[in-house]
C-alpha cells in the first residue's frame, strides 16, 4: 500500500511538473494585448522570434499637439497588424555622408510628424520573464529613427532579451522652445519634447512589456551618440526615476560643463526660438502651428537639442545634477571608439595652430603637446583625436570617474578599437563613430562589409556582454574575458578590438589633461 501511494504521489508530481513545464514553455499567443488594444506581429524566418513593429505608444503629435507633451495613444478595436515600422520622425531626407552608408540611415519614406511608434522583438516561446533592452537612436537630435537597419532587434531577442526600439521627435519638432509655448504650458516650460517622448515610451514599456514576455522591473536603456546623450539625460532626470534599472551609453554624454553646447537653459532656448521664428517671418504660435511639416523644416532654422527646462525633465544642466548627486543611481556601461572624431575640411598645420590659439589662448601650447602639429599630416591626425576626445571620450570618462568615486553603483568602461574591414575610401575611417553598434547588437549581417572571423567573434562577445548587463547589471558571464569594474586606482577598461583584453584606459594622460582643462571656465582658459 505504501509503495502504491508513493507511485501515485510521484505520478501527481510528474503531472504538476509537466503542466508547469508546458505553461512556462507556452508559445507567445498570435495576438498580444496592450493597454490600447490587441496587436499581431510577424515571425522571423527561423520561427523563433516574433517582431511587433509600429505599435503606437502615444497619440500623433500633430495639429494642436505639435510642441506638446505626448498624449496617450488612441484605443482601437479588433487586432492591429504591426508588421512594419511606423513613419520615421520628420527631418531632412536622408543622405549618404562620410562613412555612413544606407545601413546607418532611416528609410527614405515615410517620414512624418506622426511618428510616435515603437517596436518589440521577443522569443516566440516564453520560458520566463526576460530582461528588457530599450534602444535609443543617435542622429545629433536632428535626424534618426528606429527603422535604421543596424538597430534590428531579432538577434538580441534570440539571446533571450526583449528588445525594444522607438521613435522620438527630433530637430525643431522635438526640441523647439518659445515663450508662447511656455506660457500655454501648465508647467510654464517648453522644449525637450523628444525627451518627453522617450519617457512616454519607457512608461509604455513599464505597463505593457510583460505581455511580450519581458520583465517591467528589469529594463536597460541603451543608445549611441545622441542616443547615448539621451541615456545620460534620462539617468539625470527625476521624471524617469524607476523606469529603468541599468544604462549603456555608447559615445556621448553631457557631463562636461564647458562642452555642453546643447545644454542651454530655458530662457536662452526661448530667446533662440523667437529668433528662429522671426527668421521664418512668423511670430505667433498659431501661425507656427499652421505651417506644414515641410515648411517648418525649411523655414525655422536653429540648433535644437535638450535643455535645462527648469520645471520639467531636467531642472538643472545634466552635469550639475550629477555633481549634486541627484541622478538616478544605477549600474552603467560607458565607452567610446578609437577613431570617431571625424572632422570635415581638415586644416593644415598653420590653420590648426591658429584655431587652437583662438580656442585655448595661452593654453594652446599645452594642448599642442598632446595634439601636435609638426606636419600637415600630424596636424590632421591631431584634429581627429582632439575632436574625438572633446566630443565623445571626455564626457564618458568624466561620467565613469564620477560614478566610480561614489562606489554605490558599478560602472564598466570600454574602448572600441576594432577597424571594421573596409575597401576603397572607407579604409581611412578606421574604428569610426557608430562602428560598434552592429557588433553590440549582433547585427553584422545588416552591414555590407567583408567580415572576417574576428568580427563575428567580437560581435558575439560584445552582444553577450550587453545581454548579461541587461540581465543583472554585470556584463560578465561564462566564456567571456573578465571585465573589471572601473575605478581610479587601476583605471582598467575592456578593449574591444582584434583581441578582447583588459588594459589601462587608452590615452589616459591626454584625457586627464583635457578633462582638467575643460572643467575650468572658458574665461580662465583664455587668460
Amino acid at each position: 500500500m505504501k509503495k502504491l501511494f508513493t507511485l501515485f504521489f510521484a505520478f501527481i508530481l510528474a503531472g504538476i511538473f509537466i503542466a508547469f513545464k508546458r505553461n512556462s514553455d507556452s508559445p507567445l499567443p498570435p495576438t498580444v494585448k496592450t493597454e490600447q488594444g490587441l496587436v499581431s506581429g510577424v515571425k522571423s524566418s527561423s520561427g523563433d522570434v516574433m517582431a511587433f513593429k509600429g505599435i503606437p505608444f502615444a497619440a500623433p503629435p500633430i495639429g494642436n499637439l505639435r510642441w506638446k507633451a505626448p498624449q496617450p495613444a488612441i484605443h482601437w478595436e479588433g487586432v492591429r497588424k504591426c508588421d512594419d515600422f511606423g513613419p520615421s520622425p520628420m527631418q531632412p531626407a536622408p543622405k549618404l555622408f562620410f562613412v555612413w552608408t544606407n545601413e546607418f540611415l532611416i528609410p527614405e519614406a515615410p517620414i512624418s510628424e506622426d511618428c510616435l511608434y515603437l517596436n518589440v522583438w521577443t522569443k516566440t516561446a516564453s520560458t520566463h520573464k526576460k530582461p528588457v533592452l530599450v534602444w535609443i537612436y543617435g542622429g545629433g537630435f536632428g535626424t534618426g529613427g528606429a527603422g535604421v537597419p543596424i538597430y534590428d532587434g531579432e538577434a538580441m531577442a534570440r539571446k533571450d532579451v526583449v528588445f525594444v526600439s522607438f521613435n522620438y521627435r527630433v530637430g525643431v519638432f522635438g526640441f523647439f522652445a518659445h515663450p508662447e509655448l511656455s506660457k500655454e504650458s501648465l508647467i510654464h516650460s517648453s522644449g525637450n519634447y523628444g525627451l518627453m517622448d522617450q519617457i512616454a515610451a519607457l512608461k509604455w514599456v513599464k505597463k505593457n512589456i510583460a505581455a511580450f514576455g519581458g520583465d517591467p522591473d528589469n529594463v536597460t536603456i541603451a543608445g549611441q551618440s545622441a542616443g547615448s546623450m539621451s541615456v545620460n539625460c534620462l539617468v539625470a532626470s527625476p521624471k524617469a526615476k524607476g523606469l529603468f534599472q541599468q544604462a549603456i551609453a555608447e559615445s556621448g554624454s553631457m557631463m562636461i560643463s564647458n562642452q555642453n553646447k546643447k545644454m542651454i537653459d530655458l530662457n536662452t532656448a526661448e530667446a533662440q526660438g523667437v529668433v528662429a521664428a522671426k527668421g521664418a517671418e512668423v511670430t505667433s504660435l498659431q501661425d507656427l502651428r499652421a505651417l506644414s511639416s515641410q515648411q517648418l523644416l525649411e523655414k525655422v532654422k536653429g540648433q535644437f537639442g535638450p535643455i535645462a527646462d527648469v520645471y520639467n525633465i531636467l531642472p538643472e544642466p545634466v552635469y550639475q545634477i550629477f555633481a549634486e548627486k541627484k541622478e538616478n543611481k544605477i549600474p552603467v556601461i560607458v565607452g567610446w571608439n578609437a577613431d570617431e572624431g571625424i572632422v570635415p575640411n581638415l586644416k593644415n598645420k598653420e590653420d590648426y595652430i591658429k584655431q587652437l590659439r583662438a580656442d585655448y589662448g595661452a593654453r594652446a601650447n599645452d594642448v599642442l603637446k598632446y595634439y601636435p602639429a609638426g606636419t600637415d599630416e600630424e596636424a590632421a591626425n591631431s584634429q581627429v583625436q582632439l575632436n574625438r576626445d572633446v566630443t565623445f571620450a571626455l564626457s564618458g570618462y568624466q561620467w565613469a570617474k564620477l560614478q566610480s568615486s561614489r562606489r554605490d553603483k558599478p560602472v564598466y568602461v570600454y574602448n572600441f578599437t576594432r577597424r571594421p574591414p573596409a575597401e576603397g575610401e572607407y579604409i581611412k575611417y578606421k574604428s569610426f563613430h557608430t562602428a560598434e553598434v552592429a557588433y553590440a547588437l549582433d547585427d553584422l549581417k545588416f552591414l555590407d562589409r567583408p567580415w572576417q572571423p574576428v568580427d563575428h567573434q567580437l560581435s558575439k562577445t560584445m552582444s553577450d556582454y550587453w545581454v548579461n548587463f541587461a540581465r543583472n547589471g554585470d556584463p560578465n558571464g561564462k566564456g567571456l574575458p573578465q571585465w573589471p569594474q572601473f575605478n581610479e586606482k587601476t583605471n582598467q577598461v575592456i578593449v574591444l578590438g582584434d583581441k578582447v583584453s583588459v588594459q589601462t584606459i587608452l590615452d589616459k594622460e591626454r584625457l586627464d589633461f583635457m578633462l582638467k582643462l575643460l572643467n575650468r571656465t572658458l574665461e580662465e582658459i583664455k587668460q
